[in-house]
């Protein structure tokens, strides 16, 4: 038999995870009135072992995930920032703080749109300086004191987040300035695929972990 056959069979589409670790059981996916974009770094799109932006855009159904470096000329994109209040999460020392301050236009008759940018905090500048479109949008950025539970990944800072653990955090601020009603129960299990997929990381680590200690006895 057909070796890609047996792989297409073994591999979840939908979370882009092996059928052996698929997380799609624990996702239960909500309504926004905010739409979440989430910008993949290509990298970031081939980690389909602990991704987490895949995760999130399963979790918020009035979300999208574009795949790129540079998304100057995407026409979806444009098209977006022209018919929507559109913001960039990124920290950046003119970044609207939501702990503080609503992104809510009170004039505006237009919808809320975040862009979120999944990857490394090298790859994100790069693809913000390149993007010249988004990064003349205004950011938000929020200030926590929440660790990261990404035990299996090395963060760059003690206060860096995952895409999910970041995603999380906002829609509870959304929440406060009343531009989100999303109920607690949703809120608190948001994190369960993530969760369940750290944990299934941290098991095969110390499967292998076992087996390399029996075959070095």
């Amino acid at each position: 038999m057909n070796n890609n056959i047996l792989n297409q069979r073994d591999f979840c589409y939908k979370c882009n995870r092996p059928q052996s670790s698929c997380m799609c059981k624990y996702i239960d996916s909500f309504e926004t009135n905010t739409k979440f974009v989430i910008l993949m770094h290509p990298k970031e799109h081939r980690k389909t072992k602990n991704g987490t932006g895949k995760i999130t855009s399963l979790q918020l159904k009035n979300s999208e995930i574009f795949v790129g470096i540079d998304f100057s000329n995407n026409i979806k994109i444009n098209n977006y920032i022209k018919n929507y209040d559109c913001f960039v999460l990124y920290p950046d020392k003119s970044a609207i703080q939501l702990n503080f301050t609503s992104i809510k236009k009170q004039k505006s008759k237009k919808k809320i749109l975040l862009f979120i940018i999944d990857s490394t905090w090298p790859c994100s500048k790069k693809m913000l300086k390149l993007s010249k479109n988004l990064n003349n949008l205004q950011k938000v950025s929020f200030i926590s004191e929440q660790l990261s539970n990404f035990k299996f990944k090395t963060q760059p800072e003690h206060y860096c987040l995952s895409t999910i653990e970041s995603t999380k955090t906002i829609l509870e601020l959304l929440n406060n300035h009343n531009i989100e009603s999303i109920e607690k129960s949703k809120l608190d299990n948001f994190l369960l695929p993530f969760e369940k997929m750290v944990d299934y990381q941290l098991s095969c680590i110390e499967k292998r972990n076992i087996r390399y200690k029996s075959n070095s006895i």
